[in-house]
């Protein structure tokens, strides 16, 4: 490995190292209706953003309200002392498509129509707010 790569390597694992995070893997879902919830919450600060999530209508929101109390809980034990109010927040908040049941409905004259039914992967990232006034000063 090239001394660059090595430094930057480096630098990465110790950004890594005050973030937690939690995966939601194969919700039954489609990706499009996850990400209106994900920008919800996206870049807020996590006990506002359990407060949103909570108060949603969408059932979206429930799915992403346990990840984020599970990156919380990751969060507690990675650094071994409990999260306070103001502390946290969600830094990184990503939805990717899984892979997709493609079933056949029955439709007139003989022909089948294709359903998609869709899938998501959820990735959700929480950080310190004083690392992220450090990283811009």
């Amino acid at each position: 490995m090239g001394v660059r790569k090595r430094q930057s390597a480096e630098v990465m694992k110790e950004t890594r190292k005050s973030q937690a995070f939690a995966k939601l893997i194969n919700v039954p879902s489609s990706p499009r209706k996850m990400r209106l919830v994900a920008d919800m919450v996206r870049g807020k600060e996590v006990f506002r953003a359990l407060g949103i999530l909570k108060f949603s209508n969408k059932e979206a929101a429930a799915k992403v309200e346990k990840l984020l109390r599970s990156a919380i809980a990751n969060w507690e034990a990675k650094n071994e002392k409990k999260a306070e109010n103001g502390e946290l927040y969600i830094s990184t908040i990503f939805v990717t498509c899984a892979p997709m049941l493609k079933r056949l409905r029955t439709a007139p004259q003989g022909r089948g129509y294709r359903i998609r039914k869709r899938s998501n992967h959820v990735t959700l990232f929480v950080d310190t707010i004083d690392n992220n006034a450090k990283k811009e000063a």
